[in-house]
């Protein structure tokens, strides 16, 4: 599941970010080729504001050769897409076709195959799984100095899809809706979430000079 339902806002774009060019491809490009590389994936879903189906289907489609990849309409929020995503998912979940998901965020193009994989293998051994990377530096807002083992959390998560499944069914009802995946997972499974080493490299597309970044880092 990749979220491609965000603005351009900051980065200045007056459209969505995702599909600002980086090198010969959309940004959003970069990680639906990594996610269909792996050859365990069973399909890619792709999550998008209303409206734009056609354009991110247009921006795509050059890149995917053989691989199955569908779009559907996100939410207001990135957690009301991630459940858009969750039901139209629902029936290959249901009969134990996708037993795993990773839900990255599109406007994270560096994040490669290898960090795929990764946390779709930790998920299956424990529950679910999120890359980390160390924060050395950093400030609090009175100017403490805060502890140097703080740790980013990045994208590619991935969890279990039935457990996932229920712990957003379970959310529904509530009216909840998590910061991200792993804020949801924790709240209604009791299964863990493991770390697994994210990149510096894996930066997200913010601010109009991170598409610079990323084309070097590339």
């Amino acid at each position: 599941m990749i979220l491609a339902a965000g603005t351009g806002s900051r980065v200045g774009a007056g459209s969505n970010k995702v599909l600002l060019p980086l090198g010969d491809r959309a940004v959003l490009a970069w990680s639906v080729r990594d996610a269909t590389a792996l050859d365990d994936v069973r399909r890619v879903l792709v999550v998008v504001r209303g409206g734009e189906q056609d354009v991110v289907a247009a921006a795509l489609q050059p890149h995917l050769g053989g691989a199955e990849v569908g779009v559907v309409e996100g939410g207001a929020s990135r957690h009301a897409s991630e459940w858009a995503a969750l039901r139209a998912l629902q029936p290959l979940i249901d009969t134990g076709e996708v037993d795993v998901i990773a839900i990255h965020d599109g406007a994270r193009p560096l994040a490669g195959s290898a960090l795929f994989a990764a946390t779709i293998a930790a998920a299956r051994d424990h529950g679910g799984a999120i890359p980390v990377v160390r924060l050395p530096g950093l400030l609090a807002r009175d100017g403490r100095v805060l502890p140097p083992e703080l740790d980013g959390v990045q994208t590619p998560q991935a969890f279990r899809a039935a457990t996932l499944l229920a712990a957003y069914t379970s959310a529904a009802a509530d009216g909840f809706e998590g910061t991200d995946t792993a804020a949801c997972w924790s709240r209604y499974s009791d299964l863990p979430v493991a770390a697994v080493p994210g990149a510096p490299a894996n930066l997200k597309i913010t601010f109009p000079e991170d598409l610079a970044t990323a084309l070097r880092l590339a």
